[in-house]
């Protein structure tokens, strides 16, 4: 019988409970399915004591960092948090994975548990995911590391990476099914009541296009107006109209204080509006498609699959009201 396989989840202060107990429910249901201790579970602090959740639970660790290990660890996944993305490193962290990830089979990181990895430097030059609200800000502050905003998660060799916290299990089932076959696999996602692989990618949960108005308050107003009447005829020649400035000044000015041209965010704004649409009721794609002023029901395809990534059929059934049956 093969030794268990230790797998350890590093939880710090303000934890998002899902990305502890998600992958550590998927790992002790592959014991169970394979009638076996495969795995060995651990919790990791970076300190004695209970670590309080973001959800005010507290958890128990098995261990903390720096104490020695029975068994080597197998695979570590660092657990993310809400303020992850914003948090100041942590010396004794980072020192304690630069040390260790290199000795172990498998490491990586559940939602924003990311930026513990990067402030490690142990992201460089890889490939990874993360939850899509801070997708462009790990892009941003770690120009090293390419990150795929739309992936469930991530293999680029040893290193996995899971998106947003729900994508812990996704991720954890993946590592079963390397360790343990597909059979065993298969047999987990069917007794959690889980996608064996989940259709599509994270960003059709996403929120992307519905950020504030950004910029001097005249552009705010205008941002305002486009978001107001998605249908209008948002080109540079009108929208630099209503500022009073000149197209080429107007599309430089926007580019500058927003961060996108004036083409990129009335799509987002277009795109943002069909899924609410979408959601709500069960008006034709051509009807959707005219009253969030796209061309046509094949143009709003195309916005909606390259910012979705599935079609707005596939968004309707997956999150439209109608597929809520009541009770």
């Amino acid at each position: 019988m093969k030794a268990p396989k230790t797998v350890a989840i590093l939880a710090m202060p303000g934890v998002q409970l899902l990305d502890v107990s998600g992958p550590l429910d998927v790992f002790a249901e592959a014991n169970l399915q394979a009638r076996s201790q495969a795995y060995r579970l651990q919790v990791i602090a970076t300190r004695r004591g209970p670590v309080r959740s973001s959800s005010g639970v507290r958890l128990m660790p098995d261990t903390v960092i720096g104490d020695a290990m029975d068994e080597p660890i197998h695979t570590l996944l660092v657990a993310g948090s809400p303020h992850a993305a914003d948090a100041v490193s942590d010396a004794n962290v980072t020192t304690w994975l630069r040390k260790l990830t290199p000795k172990m089979r498998r490491f990586g990181s559940v939602c924003s548990g990311a930026f513990v990895l990067a402030q490690a430097g142990l992201l460089n030059g890889r490939r990874v995911t993360t939850h899509w609200a801070v997708a462009d800000q790990l892009a941003q502050e770690f120009p090293s590391v390419t990150v795929d905003a739309d992936a469930i998660h991530v293999r680029d060799g040893r290193l996995r990476t899971a998106a947003g916290v729900t994508a812990g299990l996704d991720l954890s089932l993946a590592l079963v099914e390397e360790d343990l076959g597909r059979d065993i696999a298969m047999k987990v996602a069917a007794q959690l009541v889980m996608f064996f692989k989940r259709p599509g990618g994270q960003m059709q949960f996403s929120r992307k296009g519905e950020a504030a108005p950004t910029g001097r308050s005249a552009l705010q107003e205008v941002q305002r107006w486009i978001s107001a009447n998605p249908a209008e005829d948002h080109g540079v020649a009108n929208l630099a109209a209503r500022m009073g400035l000149s197209e080429r000044h107007f599309a430089r000015l926007f580019r500058q204080e927003v961060g996108v041209t004036p083409a990129a965010w009335v799509e987002d704004v277009r795109v943002a509006a069909a899924r609410r649409l979408l959601e709500a009721g069960d008006a034709a794609p051509k009807q959707v498609a005219y009253e969030c002023g796209f061309a046509d029901a094949d143009t709003l395809r195309r916005a909606f699959q390259r910012q979705v990534g599935i079609t707005p059929a596939e968004y309707r059934k997956r999150f439209g009201a109608a597929s809520v049956s009541p009770e």
